[in-house]
């Protein structure tokens, strides 16, 4: 468990539902990682509660026997939020919120309020409220007692305006004045990248809190913030990086996340172009974290979505230093074998093993096995290099070694 003092974070509780899509160990996974979004909000969760449940309740998303046993733990136990994993609908967040009178967060909410604490700089800050603002139109209804300034009397009548009627039309000019100044900064990266001539680009993907940053950090020698908490970066940061005498552009991206809410998406498109222009992928995986294979599946959805799941792809296994398999006795006969008993070396002869030797296993912390990573980008950069400008053949050996 994580460490915290209980007088700095607020209290929490974390609400799954065990379904068809995710059964029970699926729904533990999900709100351990909601636990470490909680924390990296500013939350300590202090109890969760799963439901099985096939449909949602359209009122209140769980049944109404396991809302009256929440409410009564937020009412004896002084709890200052409720998060559900699921994305809740405009009026089951309104209706929860008559039920508990305590703040109520899905998994998209909490997600937004984290990348808001997080955008450092005027173009981030721009792509969250952006997506912000989108998230919060359909649910304005629930933040108003009173719905009309319009109450009728001399010089009253008449249809007027309802004040969420005001409102929303408030946001979504400010919606649309968000997507202009968007699209303004868009063109200006887009020249920016336009400009950085023709040198390869490659960029870092993958799953939050995986150690793209820190890595960044050890191959450009350079100073991204890096930190043990999800989405610690999300301002692209790109350096020059040279291996041997053959340079190269390489870009840190924002972490992907299971559930990854569609509006950051979409908001967040000109960090995801640095991508979708890049000439190499590194994606970055935290070969420690038990269900890392989801992870991985996760990250290749979403660079389907963007149109670059066939881009050259270098899979970069981080953490070696804290993967530890579960062990089996000599004379546990019961049992039965499985991918968590599994050493590095036994992963290296699964599906691993077909990758042409685009795997590289490193821990980017303690710096094991970077020689090795070097050798493998320095190589895949300078085959796209040679195949864009073959009378620069020679500048460039074949092998790093031979610097």
């Amino acid at each position: 468990m994580l460490e915290k003092k209980a007088n700095t974070y607020e209290k929490a509780v974390l609400i799954g539902v065990i379904n068809r899509q995710q059964d029970e160990e699926k729904v533990k996974e999900y709100l351990d990682e909601l636990e470490f979004l909680t924390y990296t909000a500013g939350g300590e969760v202090v109890k969760r509660y799963t439901q099985k449940i096939d449909v949602p309740n359209p009122r209140t998303f769980i049944g109404s026997g396991k809302m009256e046993e929440v409410e009564e733990f937020v009412k004896e136990n002084e709890i200052g939020s409720v998060i559900f994993d699921d994305e809740l609908t405009p009026v089951q967040q309104r209706n929860i919120e008559k039920q508990l009178r305590c703040k109520i967060l899905d998994r998209t909410g909490l997600i937004l309020d984290i990348f808001a604490q997080r955008a450092q700089t005027s173009y981030a800050r721009t792509q969250v409220e952006l997506a912000q603002y989108e998230y919060l139109l359909p649910r304005l209804t629930g933040l108003w007692t009173h719905l009309e300034r319009q109450r009728g009397g001399i010089g009253m009548r008449g249809p007027g305006e309802t004040e969420i009627e005001t409102d929303r039309r408030i946001v979504r000019d400010r919606i649309s004045l968000l997507k202009k100044k968007l699209d303004k900064i868009d063109k200006q990266m887009e020249t920016q990248r336009s400009n950085r001539g023709a040198l390869v680009r490659v960029a870092l993907v993958g799953y939050t809190n995986v150690g793209k940053s820190t890595l960044m950090n050890v191959i450009s020698k350079s100073e991204v913030f890096a930190e043990n908490k999800l989405f610690a970066t999300l301002d692209t940061t790109v350096r020059k990086v040279v291996l041997g005498n053959l340079p190269f552009l390489l870009s840190d991206t924002v972490g992907f996340i299971r559930k990854l809410p569609t509006q950051l998406v979409e908001s967040f498109k000109s960090t995801l172009d640095e991508v979708r222009e890049a000439d190499l992928l590194l994606h970055v995986v935290d070969i420690s974290h038990p269900n890392f294979e989801d992870h991985i599946e996760s990250v290749n959805q979403i660079l389907g979505e963007i149109g670059c799941a066939e881009k050259n792809t270098i899979m970069i296994f981080n953490k070696i230093d804290l993967y530890e398999p579960d062990e089996i006795e000599e004379d546990d006969l019961e049992t039965v074998r499985t991918t968590r008993h599994f050493t590095i070396a036994d992963w290296k002869e699964t599906w691993m093993k077909k990758m042409s030797g685009n795997a590289v296993f490193i821990s980017a912390l303690n710096k094991e096995n970077l020689d090795t990573f070097r050798k493998r980008v320095y190589h895949a950069v300078r085959e796209i290099h040679v195949g864009r400008f073959p009378y620069n053949n020679f500048l460039y050996p074949e092998n790093l070694d031979e610097y």
